[in-house]
């Protein structure tokens, strides 16, 4: 006789998300690739470059220490933390306490899920931008937050539009994510930006989060939201070794932001997770004193050339894009005759096997909207170019 054993379902917060979409996509790649169609990923943010030298031989060396494979403390250890504070300091000019104002994360995703968990109860809301990096949204409704998007418009230069945000209902608003160097748009940072979101921040009650990981890739200068006056007393700024210093497996990032703000985030992340393994903390300390010609010559003159080749690519699909953009992708308009961005994306994987980003992941306001990642060789991108210019001849 057959049981009639209870129906097992999942938590009800599933329902709201779909799984990631690189890693869902990613599945269909493997397989193209599997096939042997060769696909051209232009697609994830991965840097395909090394550390520095001094990077690496650090982490071998302190590996090899036979007391160096312990729990460590979930603050950080003194060193990696003295060595954020250093580089917040000679690159961005702001002091911060490496005792009380830093906490090293494992990588920014983990800070995403901490910083909420601190700061918002089920069920109070979030601003987050649209477009936007798609964990800001999923995170949220995973912990049963609202999530409340703001419009960021070319028309505006991918910044906030403030008239909006002081439109909008913000009662109940406890946190609000923004990215400046901006993912995917490439804007820019900019201190009035930064000027006005303290501003915004001190007198609507709401913590102002910056997402900070892009200073490094092709722009100019490096601001942080940290060097407006009084700012730590609204805002909190993520930073991460993934893309500046060519560390996206290592999961080595931070957070900066007053005293009290750190010490809430870490009563959480100590009930959640333990510190990193101490070689690699101090080979990331090592990192962090990276010399300008470092950054110079593994980063901002390749990325340089191979953004010149993403844009050969945006012309041979038609798309408009910005040259002024920062980071490492280029994110280009469709043309008007193409109905639908994933109609475009997929003609390119299945006709030319080049793997691009559509931009309707981000939000709604990247429906028109296709994302070139620069972290491929310029050999790949070339032949990628070349692909392309043959299926849309």
């Amino acid at each position: 006789m057959k049981e009639n054993n209870p129906e097992i379902i999942p938590a009800d917060r599933l329902a709201g998300v779909q799984e990631y979409y690189f890693s869902r996509k990613g599945k269909e790649v493997a397989r193209l690739n599997a096939e042997g169609k060769d696909i051209i990923s232009l697609a994830i943010g991965s840097p395909d470059m090394p550390p520095s030298p001094q990077t690496i031989d650090r982490l071998c060396e302190e590996a090899r220490r036979a007391d160096a494979h312990g729990y460590q403390p979930t603050a950080g250890i003194p060193q990696l933390r003295e060595a954020m504070a250093a580089f917040y300091r000679r690159w961005f000019g702001v002091e911060l306490d490496p005792a009380t104002e830093i906490q090293p994360l494992i990588g920014s995703k983990e800070g995403i899920l901490h910083t909420t968990l601190a700061f918002v109860n089920p069920g109070e809301k979030v601003l987050v931008p649209d477009p936007g990096y798609p964990t800001y949204t999923s995170l949220s409704k995973l912990l049963g937050c609202a999530v409340v998007n703001y419009d960021l418009r070319p028309e505006n230069d991918w910044q906030p539009d403030f008239e909006q945000l002081e439109g909008m209902d913000l009662s109940g608003v406890r946190l609000m994510w923004v990215n400046y160097p901006n993912m995917p748009t490439g804007a820019p940072a900019c201190r009035p930006t930064y000027e006005r979101l303290v501003e915004f921040a001190r007198r609507h009650g709401i913590v102002v989060v910056n997402d900070n990981p892009y200073s490094f890739i092709l722009g100019q200068e490096h601001i942080s939201i940290l060097q407006v006056p009084g700012a730590k007393d609204c805002c909190i700024e993520f930073n991460s070794m993934s893309k500046s210093h060519n560390m996206p497996g290592w999961r080595v990032g931070m957070l900066a932001g007053n005293a009290t703000f750190v010490s809430w985030i870490l009563k959480v992340k100590s009930n959640i997770d333990s510190g990193m393994f101490r070689p690699l903390q101090l080979a990331a300390a090592t990192a962090y004193g990276n010399d300008n010609t470092w950054h110079e010559e593994a980063n901002i003159h390749v990325y340089a050339r191979r953004r010149k080749l993403a844009g050969e690519i945006m012309d041979a699909l038609g798309c408009y894009y910005d040259p002024s953009q920062v980071g490492m992708f280029l994110w280009g308009r469709i043309p008007d005759e193409c109905p639908d961005v994933e109609v475009l994306t997929e003609r390119v994987l299945h006709e030319a096997r080049v793997f691009l980003t559509p931009g309707f992941i981000f939000g709604s306001n990247g429906r028109r909207y296709v994302r070139i990642s620069l972290c491929a060789k310029e050999e790949k991108m070339s032949e990628a170019l070349e692909r392309i210019r043959g299926a849309f001849r």
